[in-house]
């Protein structure tokens, strides 16, 4: 049996499935792996570890002879044609709840980030610009009293909802269906989105991005969110129609906004970097030993259970 690891793991991955008499190959270069590449290395594969930057689409899924899983590292799977890949008796699985505390982590530091200044502030004792303390300097937005809105009460929203209220902030939240765990642990009210934008004054996004949740923060509703507000997003960066953010905080009609997902990453619009009020970050919402170690690892379990003719731990299926 051979395995195809599309990106070096951190942690026993590898180790794991070694162990288990499973060959594999892992593509030596550290960056994202091109689509030629890929297709030329999976050909004979039993299973593959896919990272979210692969595409896993008809053509590449047509190319497999005799793939039995692909290992998606990563909570997303939006990466991958799921529905084609089960019609072809391929399993494919994610790494849920293991990336939840290193993401809400991380996202209650973009929100402390982008509400108290810290890049400018950063920025300014670097270049040696601080000429002493001013009373009026890079005043910022305490958390005290806020209304933070949690668009997507899922695993990460709860768990940044948690982290949230510990500073003494009102928890609201959008969702598709009413979470009545959420709503009774933070004493929280269910809003619509629009409605969810008027009201916060801290916006954090996590939502899972498909068809429905494309660009589903656009011009018409971020337009309402108000002047002193705060938005991050640790999701996926398309949920934002990212050119419609831009405009609004060159005019100040917003706070500031923290961003560890993009539109079209890498590459990002270099509008982004010319602004004072953005807290830019490559996307290390999970990048923590632990965590990284801990998804990699969950990987290699279920290639293992799959290939010895057991069901996965995290299957994912779409109806």
């Amino acid at each position: 049996m051979k395995v195809f690891i599309t990106r070096k793991l951190v942690g026993k991955a590898e180790q794991m499935l070694k162990a288990n008499g499973i060959q594999v190959k892992t593509f030596p270069e550290d960056r994202a792996i091109s689509r030629a590449e890929l297709l030329k290395n999976i050909k004979d594969a039993d299973g593959i570890i896919s990272m979210f930057t692969e595409k896993i689409d008809k053509k590449v899924i047509d190319n497999l002879e005799r793939c039995k899983i692909i290992a998606n590292c990563a909570v997303g799977f939006n990466n991958i044609d799921v529905r084609y890949a089960n019609e072809k008796n391929i399993a494919v699985t994610n790494t849920p709840e293991i990336l939840t505390d290193a993401t809400a982590d991380l996202t209650v530091a973009l929100v402390l980030a982008c509400a108290r200044r810290l890049r400018e502030g950063e920025r300014m004792m670097r270049k040696n610009e601080w000429t002493g303390w001013k009373p009026q300097q890079l005043l910022g937005l305490e958390m005290k009293n806020k209304t933070v809105g949690i668009v997507g009460a899922g695993r990460i929203g709860y768990a940044v909802a948690k982290r949230m209220k510990s500073f003494g902030t009102k928890i609201i939240y959008f969702d598709r269906k009413n979470n009545l765990k959420f709503e009774k642990e933070f004493s929280a009210k269910r809003f619509s989105l629009s409605a969810l934008l008027r009201r916060a004054d801290i916006v954090s996004v996590h939502l899972p991005l498909d068809k429905k949740t494309l660009h589903i923060l656009n011009k018409d509703n971020l337009k309402q969110m108000k002047k002193n507000s705060v938005i991050v997003n640790t999701s996926r960066g398309e949920i934002i129609e990212e050119k419609s953010l831009i405009q609004l905080l060159k005019k100040k009609k917003i706070f500031a906004a923290g961003f560890d997902v993009y539109e079209g990453e890498p590459v990002i619009n270099p509008e982004l970097r010319k602004l004072d009020n953005v807290f830019l970050l490559p996307h290390i919402g999970s990048a923590t030993v632990e965590t990284r170690s801990a998804m990699a690892e969950l990987c290699a379990k279920n290639i293992i259970k799959v290939l010895s003719g057991r069901k996965p731990v995290t299957p994912v299926y779409v109806r």
